[in-house]
């Protein structure tokens, strides 16, 4: 099990709201509960839920045509 907190940052735009919320739901559509608070988003599952789950925000953020900076904590110590 790993636990991960993560932050989009689109850069250059005032639609980073849209883009994040966006990138947010392919994890919704993935089935990965996550906890959104104000500057960063928790989720937690198998690796491959995890890593999977990062990769699609990434995707999914960058898709928008926007330069992006993702920062992500992983551990696997669940809290």
């Amino acid at each position: 099990m790993l636990s991960c907190e993560v932050a989009l940052y689109p850069q250059d735009t005032a639609k980073s709201d849209e883009i994040i919320k966006a990138a947010l739901n392919e994890l919704e559509a993935m089935g990965v509960p996550c906890q959104v608070g104000p500057v960063s988003t928790f989720f937690a599952g198998d690796p491959e839920v995890v890593w999977n789950g990062l990769r699609a925000l990434y995707t999914a953020a960058a898709a928008q045509g926007q330069e992006v900076a993702m920062v992500a904590t992983v551990t696997n110590s669940v809290p």
